[in-house]
């Protein structure tokens, strides 16, 4: 079967995150950079707390680190890659990013990120990143409101900054983890009523279990687990 074969088929049956198989060892250290949904991400249930309970039952010495701190846009984390990454010695970093660099601009007293600063702060994160030999897992922004059919005031403006996302995994070639895909399709099927937040979020954007347990299972996937 050819390879445009299967990327069809993998599109039509909904797989959104996809990888070369990814060979996981007992000493990774694996850093979640990101923002607030990145930084509560390590509490109990979390979707960092999620994927180190399911893998340190294959690898009991795998080392998971969280690095979120809410309110961070791309240009926040290029400005702490370096203390908050590079220094850790990881060996994979997942980049869970987006929601801010779209949110602030229609946050009172923030500013949003251009789609250029976006696009070019995240490559030279995944560059800094690979220099050390780690592995990159590039996250695509999941959603700021839950209504289906793109009814959401930002859908449009995620849906680029996502495309952005996807467009860079690809010219860098490292990982994509497609989480708007993904939030987007289970949406469409568990939100009869049409509600704004609630399914996977608790407030349009952070995450409830639900969420939490959607995202820990798309990266790992990822991961090959």
């Amino acid at each position: 079967m050819s390879r445009h074969i299967i990327l069809a088929l993998t599109t039509l049956l909904g797989v959104s995150c996809s990888s070369e198989q990814f060979m996981l060892r007992n000493n990774d250290r694996i850093i979640f950079l990101g923002d607030s949904i990145t930084l509560l991400g390590v509490k109990p249930n979390g979707y960092i707390s999620l994927i180190k309970d399911s893998l340190s039952k294959k690898f009991p010495s795998i080392e998971i680190i969280g690095a979120g701190i809410g309110g961070n846009k791309v240009p926040d984390l290029h400005a702490r890659i370096d203390a908050d990454v590079i220094a850790k010695n990881p060996t994979i970093v997942v980049i869970y990013i987006g929601i801010n660099d779209v949110w602030h601009f229609i946050t009172p007293g923030q500013v949003g990120t251009s789609k250029d600063v976006y696009e070019s702060g995240l490559e030279n994160i995944i560059v800094k990143i690979r220099q050390t030999g780690a592995r990159v897992i590039l996250c695509t922004p999941t959603v700021i409101g839950e209504k289906k059919n793109r009814a959401n005031q930002l859908d449009a403006q995620l849906d680029e900054y996502a495309g952005i996302s996807r467009r860079v995994a690809q010219k860098m070639k490292i990982e994509l983890c497609d989480l708007r895909n993904a939030f987007v399709s289970y949406l469409q099927t568990h939100n009869p009523n049409n509600a704004e937040q609630g399914i996977l979020t608790v407030d349009k954007a952070h995450l409830n279990d639900e969420g939490n347990r959607l995202v820990a299972q798309e990266i790992l996937n990822v991961l090959g687990q």
